[in-house]
């Protein structure tokens, strides 16, 4: 599809429920045409499609909106890991309507400082009966940047037996970073099971002091601590190499921050 044939999007503010939190500065002279595109993906029945990625400082670093729409057929799989380090304003976004017995995994973590603002927004639709989706998110920020996870389930009327469930967990690393979650139901069946867990603070200090009792020195315990968190989100990759590369793809955007 050419741009001529994309009708533009009227430019969003922070004043809409879905980009509460975006960068206003970005939103204020963004084109109407680029954040109107979504990217589309068909996953036929039976069929299982992966998408893994990075969205690093380097790329676009006056600010970027990537947009993902799928559709996953009758017992179909998709998952996608994400990890947002983008500099300025980043948002990475997917919405996915599932079918009969498809799945949906989402592992996102958004990692940075500065005045950075990264967040990942979902639309996960449960269309049919028995499909179900595991959303986990992390956040590691500082300086004075902002994590954010706007994520939204729907079950339709007839999607009986939906089990879905999203979480969110935040590290700040220092008292200026800020992380912030909006989870959403949208429920028309009645047998379902959906549900939504979201927690916000600082590292753990007495995994650290534990770990440096036993002669591990402080700024080494943090990286692991960190790591772990981080690991979560990227727990649903199988192929083990892949998992380490984005594992240790993330970390490398801490620097000196732990």
């Amino acid at each position: 599809m050419t741009d001529a044939a994309i009708i533009p999007l009227a430019r969003p503010s922070t004043r809409d429920e879905e980009w509460r939190y975006a960068d206003p500065a970005f939103l204020a002279q963004a084109d109407g045409v680029a954040l109107a595109q979504w990217r589309a993906l068909e996953v036929p029945a039976g069929e299982t499609a992966q998408e893994v990625r990075a969205v690093l400082p380097g790329n676009a670093a006056g600010g970027r909106v990537d947009r993902l729409r799928v559709h996953v057929g009758k017992d179909g799989r998709f998952a996608m890991f994400v990890t947002n380090a983008g500099a300025a304003y980043s948002r990475v976004e997917v919405e996915v309507t599932l079918e009969e017995g498809a799945h949906f995994e989402f592992g996102g973590v958004t990692i940075g400082g500065g005045d950075n603002i990264q967040e990942f927004v979902t639309r996960t639709i449960h269309a049919a009966p028995g499909a179900t989706s595991n959303q986990t998110v992390r956040a590691v920020q500082w300086g004075r940047s902002t994590g954010n996870f706007l994520g939204r389930i729907e079950v339709a009327r007839d999607a009986q037996q939906t089990d879905a469930a999203q979480n969110f967990r935040a590290i700040l690393l220092e008292k200026g970073a800020t992380a912030n979650t909006k989870p959403e139901l949208e429920i028309f069946a009645d047998d379902v099971k959906c549900a939504h867990g979201a927690a916000i603070g600082a590292l753990d200090e007495t995994a650290g002091f534990y770990m440096a009792a036993r002669g591990l020195p402080p700024e080494i315990a943090r990286k692991l601590l960190v790591r772990a968190f981080v690991a979560d989100a990227f727990a649903g990759i199988a192929d083990e190499a892949t998992r380490e590369a984005m594992l240790d793809q993330a970390l490398s955007v801490l620097g000196d921050a732990v």
